[in-house]
């Protein structure tokens, strides 16, 4: 935002971007009247929240502001999201095919236009054309004098954040806590009564952290962001993109390693500039499509892992959430959210409505959660990954893959829902749509292939047998050998004590099995899907499903996690806790195949693909978008269980497709924009 106003400023110096403050439907039909606005425009957004918003507010304006004229755009997405939904029979798109089929038949997106080379003079109700714009703000500010929160002198009012009021503030504010938030509309003791240029410039300014009372350092927020936000940053990172053209055409997300630092990534980082509005999705899509066409050399990758791929996954998901509203948060009355047993969902009273806070659940799987959430499971590649996304709100999207997969079906059996949440927590790329729509990881929609789990020691040993990241984010076991660097309570005493890391002591122990963990979320895999209950399902509503699968499968409840147990001596790694691949001095070698426990344990759960028929009626999971097993004499797919240490979802349909595209419909549809 800040970025945006100093644009404006270049452009016209007369001119900024003013930010008021309070409730949009109170405060937006106030000003229409006060400041003379003839044009309400504002860019559409239909997630939940700002759908009811904006509905509120151009009533509002209708009925009290006559003559004020309403402009809203779509701009957020390549295509009308609305559209696509109507074109696919008001159901959501469940994989990419369906999704590229329906925009095939509507027109191409609209190209991006330059920025405005000028601006006029701001024009002031009784002022006329502004002049100056420290004037101009003062004008503005007379204006807001009989807006309560604009008019109080908030040093006045009890600070309800200090020690002598039972706060965490400090007598020196820099050093201390806020804890309870009383109000976002400004900077402590600013009001409109005081007329200098510096309370101007923040009356109408873009907030800092500091100004609505909270201390970044006290938050552990690092001292210089990894990912600068703004236009400028956005622009400089697509300029310095679009000269790696090999890089662009051949882009295969799945083939980027997730082992790689926010500083140093294998990926573009462009999404977080997507979600604030910092760059437009057409000027990186048609940007990225120029250069493309412009490579002339081999290798050039499709629809859904190239980079236009990734871009349209964006309005999957978004065609999703329209469709289904709130409930696409969450798992109650979520039609295409299949019901599973977790622990932690949601909570609802006698009359369906969520209990919020949610009331405690199991101690053990609490436990876990909050080990999870502090980075201390005792799998380096998990806590590495936590730490990283806590302290630079970014990782690679095969590393979401893991946290998410790890905390619900591949280990803790935690609901999606406690995942999502943190991820909207630290996420700096966090949306409504594409965050929710993440919950095919725990197979609950678009995906079913519930066997396929990711190893906390095989994946990330897939991409760098060093841990580099877990070296950097975990810096306690920096200095174990690569060969117990993803697994360091298999060391050996002596190789602990020579990484000055004991296990148990300096970094957890791990906070559960995860042979054994992995092997009870099958059983309640193939137990949830054998009962095909959906979040609409009528056992579900009425609160018996997770009794009917709790029995059906027989899995105990989870043990209280013991991070700090001593680590027994050991001579050799686990087979359970083996990589995928043997890490040799020349690189990283597939193992022909996995270990015997590991085949008694897919004899036992033999995959549980589904058939068409059975699909929930109002679905059609995207399997075929992700399938990647291999193929039995009678049609039907099988794959052993093991790690997920080869491929990932969208190589998969890449590999797949190829085989599959004997239709027009289902080819790249989008094809005809390149």
């Amino acid at each position: 935002m800040e970025d945006v106003s100093q644009s404006i400023s270049r452009t016209n110096p007369n001119s900024q971007l003013l930010v008021v403050r309070g409730d949009p439907t109170t405060l937006i039909p106030t000003l229409c009247k006060k400041w003379g606005i003839t044009h309400l425009c504002f860019e559409q957004d239909l997630s939940g929240y700002a759908r009811r918003r904006d509905s509120s507010i151009r009533q509002l304006v209708k009925e009290q502001c006559k003559g004020v004229e309403i402009v809203e755009e779509q701009g957020h997405y390549l295509y009308s999201i609305q559209d696509i939904l109507e074109k696919n029979g008001k159901k959501p798109t469940m994989s990419m095919s369906a999704l590229q089929k329906v925009v095939s038949k509507l027109p191409d997106p609209p190209r991006p236009r330059d920025a405005p080379k000028t601006l006029p003079d701001p024009i002031l109700p009784n002022h006329g054309n502004v002049k100056d714009r420290i004037s101009a703000l003062k004008a503005l500010a007379e204006t807001l004098s009989d807006i309560e929160h604009y008019s109080v002198d908030k040093t006045s009012k009890p600070d309800l954040n200090a020690a002598s009021a039972g706060g965490d503030r400090l007598p020196d504010a820099e050093k201390g806590r806020v804890s309870c938030y009383d109000t976002v509309y400004g900077p402590d003791g600013l009001d409109s009564k005081s007329k200098t240029e510096e309370r101007m410039v923040q009356l109408f300014g873009v907030p800092t952290l500091a100004s609505l009372g909270m201390n970044p350092s006290a938050a552990g927020a690092l001292p210089e962001a990894v990912i600068k936000g703004g236009e400028t940053e956005a622009l400089r990172r697509l300029d310095a993109l679009l000269k790696r053209k090999e890089y662009m055409a051949t882009f295969s997300k799945p083939k980027t390693s997730p082992a790689q630092p926010a500083d140093d990534p294998a990926t573009t980082v462009m999404s977080p500039y997507l979600k604030f509005g910092d760059i437009s999705i057409r000027r990186l899509w048609y940007d990225v499509q120029d250069v493309i066409k412009g490579y002339k050399g081999k290798d050039k990758t499709s629809i859904p892992e190239n980079y236009e791929g990734q871009l349209l996954f964006r309005e999957m998901y978004a065609v999703g959430e329209l469709a289904l509203g709130d409930e696409y948060q969450q798992i109650r009355n979520n039609k295409i959210s299949r019901y599973m047993d977790w622990y932690l969902p949601n909570v609802y009273d006698s009359d369906g409505k969520r209990v919020e806070p949610r009331p405690r659940g199991d101690e053990a799987s609490e436990r876990r959660l909050e080990l999870f959430v502090q980075g201390q499971t005792g799998f380096p590649w998990i806590d590495a990954l936590v730490r990283q996304l806590r302290s630079t709100g970014w990782i690679h999207h095969l590393g979401r893959h893991s946290l998410a997969a790890f905390l619900t079906r591949g280990q803790c059996w935690i609901s999606w829902e406690r995942g999502s949440e943190l991820f909207e927590t630290w996420l700096l790329d966090w949306d409504p749509c594409a965050n929710p729509g993440n919950l095919w990881l725990s197979c609950s929609a678009y995906f079913s292939q519930y066997f396929r789990v990711y190893g906390t020691a095989s994946f990330p040993a897939k991409y760098d047998k060093s841990g580099s990241l877990v070296r950097r984010y975990c810096p306690e076991l920096k200095d174990f050998p690569d060969k117990y660097i993803y697994a360091p309570h298999t060391a050996p005493i002596a190789v602990q004590k020579q990484a000055k890391c004991i296990i148990g002591k300096d970094y957890p122990h791990p906070m559960l099995d995860e042979k054994e963990e992995k092997a009870k979320c099958l059983a309640r895999c193939k137990a949830a899907y054998g009962a095909g209950y959906y979040g609409t399902s009528k056992e579900v509503l009425e609160g018996k499903a997770e009794a009917i699968l709790r029995k059906a499968h027989g899995q105990p409840d989870p043990e209280m996690p013991d991070t700090g147990k001593a680590v027994s001596k050991v001579s050799k790694i686990p087979d359970w806790a083996k990589p995928a691949v043997d890490i040799k001095d020349g690189g990283a070698k597939l193992k022909s195949a996995p270990p015997k426990s590991q085949k008694t344990t897919s004899a036992k759960t033999e995959d549980h693909d589904e058939d068409e028929d059975d699909q929930h009626p109002d679905t059609a999971d995207h399997d075929d978008e992700h399938v990647g097993e291999k193929e039995d004499g009678k049609g039907r797919g099988k794959r052993a269980v093991g790690d997920e240490g080869e491929e990932d979802e969208e190589e998969d349909h890449t590999r797949r497709s190829k085989r599959q595209r004997t239709s027009a419909g289902r080819s790249a549809a989008v094809s005809k924009k390149k």
